[in-house]
């Protein structure tokens, strides 16, 4: 089987990965799957588990980052109302679950990188390292915000998932959209694919198959707007081109811009419930 891309680790390694396509899902698959993913979450360019604001960039993320959080908690209240118990997977240093505390939602949360759960007690957050730690245990809404695309063992750990959740809660999953504007643009630059962090690359149609064999429907997809331009910038940085902010602006806007019409956004925002049979 020809692999459909290949790409490299532009953030740290810059080893070469391929993407391979699963046609029965309509996804990507990276190969070959580093035996110790750690190593690739280990540096200082990976934002998500810093709360770095030295550079302009990361003051520009910081501050999209808390807009969007504010957005995330809304969205949990239009399927449960405050005071439900949350589970966010993969919760990074702890922003959205301190904003949903605050907003008095029952929160808990899993992080597996040391230094992420650090910074999120230092907010007041007590994360769990490992997802065995829930087990008994079910909740209202379970978030997992761009880290579908990182678990190793993707059917057994949606089928965890599945299990964690209230018969009538809620699952919201976000995840990058490869066939989207943005990625036919940059090809192997594009920074959604982000291997070897990221080892599935989704469609709307794999989402929905795949939790659908769980029993899962799918009840609302959404556009995560400002996810085009944070892409279209680190695609700008990686292929070293001039004015990166202006060019990430003209491709952000044109991604979201055409998917008013194709409805294929950057990223994609999955609101899940359990099928009523």
């Amino acid at each position: 089987m020809k692999p459909f891309l290949s790409t490299k680790d532009f953030m740290l390694s810059q080893e070469v990965f391929e993407l391979y396509y699963h046609q029965e899902l309509d996804m990507l698959e990276t190969k070959p799957k580093p035996t110790d993913l750690g190593k690739y979450y280990s540096s200082e360019a990976y934002i998500s588990h810093s709360d770095g604001k030295h550079s302009f960039f990361e003051k520009v993320y910081q501050y999209a980052k808390q807009f969007t959080i504010r957005k995330k908690v809304r969205l949990l209240r239009k399927y449960r109302g405050i005071q439900s118990k949350l589970l966010d997977l993969g919760a990074g240093t702890g922003d959205f679950l301190s904003h949903a505390k605050a907003k008095n939602w029952h929160i808990n949360g899993v992080e597996p990188n040391s230094r992420a759960r650090a910074l999120a007690f230092k907010k007041g957050v007590v994360l769990n390292k490992e997802w065995d730690s829930l087990q008994g245990n079910s909740f209202d809404v379970i978030t997992l915000w761009h880290v579908l695309e990182h678990l190793p063992d993707l059917k057994e750990r949606i089928e965890a998932i599945v299990e964690l959740l209230d018969p009538n809660g809620t699952l919201i999953v976000a995840v990058p959209n490869f066939k989207s504007f943005d990625a036919k643009y940059y090809k192997a630059f594009w920074a959604g694919y982000d291997v070897p962090r990221h080892l599935w690359h989704f469609s709307k149609d794999a989402i929905s198959q795949l939790f659908e064999t769980h029993g899962m429907d799918t009840i609302k997809i959404k556009p995560m707007w400002l996810d085009a331009f944070y892409v279209a910038l680190l695609s700008e940085r990686y292929k070293k081109r001039n004015f990166p902010w202006l060019r990430a602006l003209s491709i952000g806007a044109w991604s979201n811009l055409l998917g008013l019409f194709t409805k294929e956004y950057s990223s994609h925002c999955y609101v899940l419930q359990k099928a009523q049979r």
